[in-house]
C-alpha cells in the first residue's frame, strides 16, 4: 500500500509539473494593441465551458488572445474535462459551451432544448508517445504492431513485429507499459476509430468510442495525465495529442498508413489526412483512416458544442463573436501549437454555422 500511495504522489507531481511545464512554455502574447469593444453589454461577461483536452491549449490561446486583442470584457473559463463530460454537460444546460472530439449524434442533440450548432473549431493529431531508454522519436510502428500493442498481445519491446520495422534500432529488453485515457476521451474515439478501421480483431473484441473496454493497460485522465505517466515510466507507451507531446519532448513513434508509408505527426501531414474527405453540411466529418501516401492516420476535427438559442443575449453575442475571431485571426495559431489549421471551406462552413446562433 505505501509502494501504491508512493507511486500515486509521484505520478501527481508529474501531473503537476507536466501542467506547469505546459503553461511556462506557451508562447507569450504580444502587447495587446487598443482594446474594442464589440458586445453591447458595458459590464464583464463571463463564459463557462468544459470538454474535450485535445484543444485545450488552441482554446487557452484563442481566448487570451482575444480578450486581449479585442474585447477585455469577456471572461472565458475553459475546463478540459474530457469529450464525454463535455457532451453531458450541454445536454444537461450547466455550462456554456462545451467541445468534443467527437460531433454529437443526433438523438444527444434532440435531448438539448435551446439546440445545438456544431462548430467544428480545429483539428488535432494523436501521437502514440513513449519511453524507451536510448530510443528517441522516429520508433516505427506498422499497423499490426500498433493494433497488438493495444489489443495486449505485443508485450515485449523486443517483439519480432516491432524489431522488423526497426532493423537500426537497439531495442530495450523492457515490457511494454501500456497507458491509455480512463476517462470519456475524443482522442480515445480518435485512436479506436483508426484501430477499429484496420484490424477485424479489433473491431470484434473492443471496438470504437469515448469509452471502451480496453484489453490492456493502466487508464489514467486526460491528455496531460497520459503524458506525465509516460514520462516517469520507462518501457511506457501510450497516445496522447500532438500538441501535448510536442510541448514536453515526449518520443513520438512514426506510424504506418494506409498506404504502408510511415508517417510524423505533425500539421502538414495532418492536413492532408483531412483532405481525404469534404466536410458534409451537417458539420460531421470522421477520417478514421486517411488515403494518401504523405497523410497521417490518425487525426480527428474538435467541435465547440454551442446552443442554437441563448436567453442571454450577451452572452450569445459573445459567444458568436469569439467563435468567428477563432475561425478567422484565431487559426493563426495552430501550427505553432501543433494542431491542424482548418481549411479555408471547412472555416467559412463553421462561420456560417455559428451566424445560426440566436443571441436573446
Amino acid at each position: 500500500m505505501e509502494r501504491q500511495l508512493n507511486g500515486l504522489s509521484r505520478l501527481g507531481l508529474a501531473i503537476a509539473t507536466l501542467m506547469l511545464v505546459i503553461a511556462c512554455q506557451q508562447t507569450p502574447a504580444p502587447p495587446a494593441p487598443e482594446a474594442t469593444t464589440p458586445t453591447s453589454a458595458t459590464a464583464p461577461i463571463t463564459l463557462n465551458g468544459t470538454g474535450a483536452s485535445l484543444p485545450l491549449l488552441i482554446y487557452e490561446r484563442i481566448f487570451t488572445e482575444y480578450r486581449q486583442q479585442v474585447d477585455p470584457n469577456l471572461q472565458i473559463n475553459f475546463q478540459p474535462t474530457g469529450s464525454a463530460a463535455g457532451i453531458q454537460q450541454v445536454i444537461s444546460q450547466t455550462v456554456d459551451f462545451g467541445a468534443s472530439d467527437v460531433a454529437m449524434a443526433d438523438e444527444e442533440i434532440a435531448q438539448v432544448e435551446p439546440g445545438v450548432v456544431l462548430v467544428p473549431m480545429t483539428a488535432g493529431l494523436v501521437a502514440i508517445a513513449y519511453n524507451l531508454p536510448g530510443v528517441g522519436t522516429g520508433l516505427k510502428l506498422s499497423r499490426a504492431a500498433l493494433t497488438g500493442i493495444f489489443l495486449g498481445q505485443i508485450t515485449q519491446w523486443r517483439d519480432p513485429l516491432i524489431a522488423e520495422a526497426n532493423p537500426d534500432v537497439t531495442l530495450p529488453d523492457l515490457p511494454i507499459t501500456l497507458v491509455h485515457r480512463s476517462d470519456g476521451s475524443g482522442t480515445t474515439a480518435a485512436l479506436t476509430a483508426h484501430l477499429n478501421e484496420v484490424s477485424s480483431e479489433w473491431r470484434s473484441q473492443v471496438g470504437a468510442g469515448l469509452n471502451v473496454q480496453w484489453p490492456a493497460g493502466v487508464g489514467i485522465k486526460a491528455n496531460a495525465g497520459v503524458s506525465a505517466q509516460i514520462q516517469q515510466a520507462e518501457g511506457a507507451i501510450g497516445y496522447v495529442e500532438y500538441s501535448y507531446a510536442q510541448r514536453v519532448d515526449l518520443s513520438i513513434a512514426v506510424v504506418e498508413n494506409q498506404a504502408g508509408s510511415f508517417v510524423e505527426p505533425n500539421p502538414t501531414a495532418g492536413a492532408i489526412a483531412l483532405s481525404a474527405v469534404a466536410m458534409p453540411d451537417n458539420l460531421k466529418a470522421f477520417v478514421p483512416d486517411p488515403a494518401g501516401a504523405a497523410a497521417y492516420p490518425i487525426v480527428t476535427y474538435s467541435w465547440i458544442l454551442a446552443y442554437r438559442q441563448y436567453a442571454d443575449a450577451d452572452k450569445g453575442n459573445a459567444l458568436k463573436q469569439v467563435l468567428t475571431w477563432g475561425l478567422t485571426e484565431g487559426q493563426q495559431f495552430s501550427e505553432e501549437l501543433g494542431y491542424v489549421p482548418l481549411p479555408d471551406s471547412v472555416a467559412d462552413q463553421a462561420i456560417a454555422a455559428v451566424e445560426q446562433i440566436q443571441a436573446g
